[in-house]
């Protein structure tokens, strides 16, 4: 078994030159972020991530959760490990600094959560969810619920979970039945009748008192998502003075056995079957899934990261064996020694592939990060309307193409393993059964790629990813200026900007007149964005490690092993482009060309 050792260097790498940490430290309320800080949070991050958090990983997805009389026991060592993360202040990272939170931006947080979620994602699941409400009830909860709910919600005193999903509606939310009717003396709560399922730690041991944002339906709403309304049920109910009452009458009646993510519950939850659970509505009525979709967003760029992170830990435990592992010997030399895998070519080939995808995907994950603090903290409305703009697009990008390269990497794991991959004493399996989820969690693939296609390209007319693709240009043609060991990377690159562009303006002009065929290959599309994207973001990590190379005192391995996955990249990765777009603007109708009844 490996040890897990946060790559701080990549991490800091990324912080420093593409999340333009110096713009971001003048940003309202940033003006104490420097590097300093960030090494001094990643550090210690860093630290307890890899003591307390990776010792209870494998031992957690063993044991699991358990259920007895609707109460779920978290696996040994679970809630000890939570304790020590909520007094060390954790939880409240990236929390309003009114209600107790330290106020700091996502380019510093949205990093130590990759480290949670490479060291123990089961476990992190609970307080990255916590934060999805904080976020949400930051943004649309009155003044009153504010006060009462977030400085315990940021303490993590209390936990919370977002309940959409129901046993007939799935992702289509239109069809969702829970029932809210006014109740007390006022109509100053409502009474919450249904059934909500898939809720990740929806009832644990960890915590005092678990938050529910719940969606569901007024006696008058209209069909439809239009008639959803947010309403916030607490386990317990919380009384004037903010100490804890009576339980409420929300229980968790069975949890799911799954895959993999084995120590974090994910639980059917049964409301009102006592009368009704006391809820209280969050802004105004009918407008449920609007603010759900604030804590969507954030939770979506979370799983991204959830991606980037089960990757990076499925290559250290693969390089680790690969690097231990001895089994023939070199190639051409028919006698002596025999080697250790890493020798052979393909077992190098293959963790490259897995080195630099990840390196890729950390960096446009980074990039997101500080383009959301942009857009929540720029004083210039027309900037902060810009960076909400490219948020918006980069969003289902870095969640699903992160998340489906996870997986492609986690299997890679495996394969470097060999049979040993496959038994489960290994520990690959594990990285590969947690990362599955991951293209699931907060909408598929493709409802991501739907997204990305019909609301940030097709009603756009292409405006944000023609900016985007604008600035891959700009970069493309200074290093191609550069030339020398960059002119492999130039070359690569300058082919798959051209082949984004043709693809999105076959989406662009193609959507208003068949949306159809543009959603047969809407998930093509987004990977395609995904690769180029991730290919300019190496394109800029080779420019600045040559010249840093350069500079006394440099580590100079580093930016040699940079440059070098940045090439590799250029040759392997980005070539992939050229096929994802010819599926896009030629493979729309062999998907639709099938009838129904002829599957």
């Amino acid at each position: 078994m490996s040890s897990y050792i946060a790559p701080l260097k990549d991490m800091t790498f990324v912080i420093n030159e593409f999340a333009d940490l110096d713009a971001v430290s003048k940003l309202p309320g940033c003006e104490e972020v420097n590097a300093e800080l960030v090494d001094a949070v990643l550090g210690e991050a860093a630290k307890f991530a890899q003591e307390v958090l990776e010792p209870l990983n494998r031992s957690g997805d063993q044991e699991g959760a358990k259920l007895a009389n609707h109460v779920v026991t978290s696996p040994g060592g679970f809630k000890q490990a939570y304790q020590q993360f909520r007094e060390a202040g954790w939880n409240g990272l990236a929390g309003a600094a009114a209600h107790g939170g330290q106020g700091l931006p996502h380019i510093i947080a949205n990093p130590v959560q990759e480290m949670w979620n490479s060291s123990n994602m089961a476990f992190c699941l609970c307080p990255m969810l916590t934060s999805g409400v904080m976020e949400a009830m930051a943004h649309h909860a009155g003044a009153e619920q504010a006060a009462r709910y977030l400085p315990k919600l940021i303490s993590g005193e209390w936990c919370g979970t977002m309940n959409l999903t129901e046993p007939q509606a799935g992702s289509d939310l239109a069809a969702v039945r829970t029932k809210a009717v006014p109740s007390g003396t006022n109509g100053d709560h409502y009474k919450i009748s249904g059934t909500k399922i898939f809720i990740t730690w929806g009832e644990h041991d960890m915590a005092q008192n678990i938050v529910h944002l719940v969606l569901a339906r007024l006696p008058d709403a209209p069909e439809g998502v239009k008639g959803i309304s947010l309403f916030i049920v607490p386990k317990f109910l919380v009384n004037v003075d903010g100490t804890l009452g009576a339980r409420n009458d929300v229980k968790c009646v069975s949890i799911e056995h799954k895959l993999g993510i084995h120590a974090s519950p994910t639980c059917v939850m049964q409301y009102g079957d006592a009368g009704g659970a006391v809820g209280y509505l969050v802004g105004e009525p009918n407008r449920g899934l609007e603010y759900m979709f604030t804590m969507m967003n954030h939770a979506r760029l979370g799983v991204g990261l959830e991606g980037v992170a089960i990757a990076e830990r499925a290559y250290q435990h693969a390089l680790e064996y690969a690097k231990t592992r001895v089994q023939g010997r070199e190639v051409g030399q028919r006698g002596g020694d025999r080697v250790t895998i890493i020798h052979h070519p393909d077992v190098r080939r293959m963790l490259l592939e897995m080195k630099a995808q990840i390196e890729a995907m950390r960096a446009l994950a980074y990039f997101s990060a500080a383009t959301l603090d942009k857009a929540k903290r720029h004083p210039d409305a027309g900037e902060k309307r810009r960076n909400q703009a490219l948020l918006d697009l980069l969003t289902p990008i870095v969640k699903a193409w992160c998340t489906e390269q996870c997986v492609e990497i986690a299997s890679t794991g495996v394969q470097i393993h060999g049979g040993m991959g496959f038994v489960e004493e290994t520990g690959a399996a594990q990285y590969l059964r947690d990362a599955r989820i991951t293209t699931i969690y907060e909408g598929t693939t493709g409802i991501q790629a739907n997204d990305l296609v019909g609301r940030k390209v097709g009603y756009e007319k292409g405006a944000s990813a023609f900016a985007v693709i604008a600035e891959m240009r700009k970069t493309a043609a200074a290093i191609n200026a550069l030339g020398g060991d960059l002119a492999s990377i130039a070359k690569s690159l300058a082919a798959a900007i051209d082949v984004l562009d043709e693809a999105t303006r076959w989406i662009v002009d193609s959507f208003p007149k068949n949306p159809n065929a543009v959603l047969a290959v809407a998930v093509p599309y987004l990977k395609l964005f995904g690769t180029v994207g991730g290919g300019w973001m190496m394109a800029r990590a080779a420019v600045v490690a040559r010249k840093k190379r350069a500079e006394p005192g440099a580590d100079a391995a580093f930016y040699e092993a940079k440059l070098v996955t940045a090439r590799f990249y250029a040759e392997h990765v980005l070539p992939k482009a050229a096929a994802y777009a010819q599926t896009v603007v030629g493979g729309a109708d062999s998907v639709l060309a099938l009838a129904v009844d002829r599957f």
